[in-house]
């Protein structure tokens, strides 16, 4: 019985692109990864893991994209707008994550 580990493929299909939104327009982040074993996604929000189990506007679609509903942005809230990106982990492999996309939201 070999010992040798063999390497398993585990990268990005897809990667988030910068995305311009207006207010209460619905916005998807794009991120798919390949790996034998399904990968967990995760998506970070200006350096934050993003909580999207209680999140009514924020959902992680089956692919690993992440959709979010109805922009939220005025003077002095702007919830949606920042930096983004993709975690990708297999426990028994690693963590990979995608570049940075930056959801900018277009004023009046």
């Amino acid at each position: 019985e070999s010992l040798v580990r063999t390497f398993t493929p585990f990268y990005f299909l897809v990667e988030p692109l910068d995305v311009l939104s207006v207010r209460g327009a619905s916005v998807i982040m794009n991120c798919s990864a390949h790996c034998e074993t399904p990968p967990r996604i995760e998506w970070k929000k200006d350096g934050s893991f993003l909580n999207l189990v209680s999140d009514d506007r924020r959902q992680l679609l089956p692919d690993g994209s992440l959709l979010i509903n109805s922009v939220v942005h005025s003077k002095h809230n702007k919830p949606d707008e920042g930096y983004y990106q993709c975690v990708a982990t297999v426990d028994s492999l690693g963590t990979i994550v995608s570049r940075t996309a930056k959801l900018t939201v277009a004023g009046k």
